[in-house]
């Protein structure tokens, strides 16, 4: 829903983010599945007030980001060579501004991709690799000194609270086509909402199946990512002088391998799923012209008609 304008402290989150793209592709799933991919990249432009759209560009999908000036931005993964990495998740990300009318507006604002010379110097955003937050911030540095930024991103004091940081979203949360304007808080949380959302209400065994595929794929799935992190939290546990850093990333170490565990335990869940035959309903029997009443014979329990049972 909109904001109303009003002013209040929470009126940052209540700025609607820029609409959806309008074309056809935008209720098809294929087209939902690089949008999700890309959620990261476009949530953070859209409260921004960007629109953004997802095209094919030279070998790799790319983030279109219109903006005031009519010029617009190319997110992109690597294009020459081509990304081997998934949608969404390359080794690099590329952002150029560029004006349909005016050739000679070409600007480089972002490049993380590793240089295919081995020799060359790196650009120091080499290092952020396929990391949306230094790409996020430094969008916003370089179209605010544009003046390009309709809603530039305000500071809060709440630490939960991150609003440059990427967003995975399902299709009940504002990233996803047919969804309310409300800008993300707990931003992990509510993407996992969305997605059990979602599973309820799958039309099919199918599509549960490949809503499972998203937590349990064991590359690129939620629960890999979620022993990754804790791994990490447990490294960053470790950098503190104190002995109770070294115990806590004991824990969280533990906590990481009894997620891969459950991944392992589940790894069939998907398949089997898949494999479920919802129930047929009953075949709806032809309407016959109504009889007059008549007296039935008595029957014993042998001699009793049987019903067929449908699945």
């Amino acid at each position: 829903m909109a904001a109303d304008g009003t002013s209040t402290p929470d009126a940052r989150r209540a700025a609607p983010l820029a609409p959806l793209p309008d074309h056809r592709n935008v209720d098809t799933p294929w087209w939902q599945e690089l949008w999700r991919r890309h959620v990261h990249i476009t949530t953070p432009l859209r409260e921004r007030g960007l629109e953004c759209d997802i095209e094919f560009g030279l070998s790799a999908y790319i983030v279109r980001v219109s903006l005031p000036d009519d010029s617009y931005l190319i997110i992109s993964p690597p294009q020459e060579p081509p990304s081997e990495r998934p949608p969404g998740d390359p080794e690099g990300w590329i952002a150029t501004r560029e004006h349909p009318d005016d050739q000679e507006l070409f600007e480089v604002v972002y490049d993380s991709a590793p240089s295919d010379d081995p020799g060359g110097p790196q650009r120091p955003e080499v290092r952020h690799g396929g990391n949306a937050q230094p790409l996020i911030e430094a969008i916003d540095h370089r179209l605010a000194q544009l003046g390009l930024l309709p809603h530039p991103p305000s500071p809060t004091t709440d630490p939960h609270v991150l609003p440059a940081t990427p967003a995975l979203h399902g299709p009940e949360a504002p990233d996803v086509p047919g969804t309310t304007d409300r800008a993300p808080v707990y931003i992990y949380g509510d993407a996992m909402l969305a997605l059990t959302d979602r599973l309820n209400g799958a039309e099919s065994h199918a599509d549960a199946a490949a809503l499972l595929h998203q937590i349990l794929d064991p590359v690129n799935g939620l629960l890999e990512r979620l022993g990754e992190f804790f791994e990490a939290a447990g490294e960053k546990a470790k950098e503190a002088e104190e002995d109770d850093g070294f115990d806590l990333s004991y824990d969280l170490a533990d906590a990481a391998a009894e997620i891969r565990n459950l991944a392992e335990v589940l790894h069939m869940a998907e398949d089997r799923m898949r494999a479920l035959t919802p129930l047929v309903p009953a075949p709806r029997l032809p309407s016959t012209p109504s009889l007059p009443p008549r007296a039935l014979p008595s029957t014993s329990p042998k001699t009793a008609p049987t019903t067929r049972r449908t699945r």
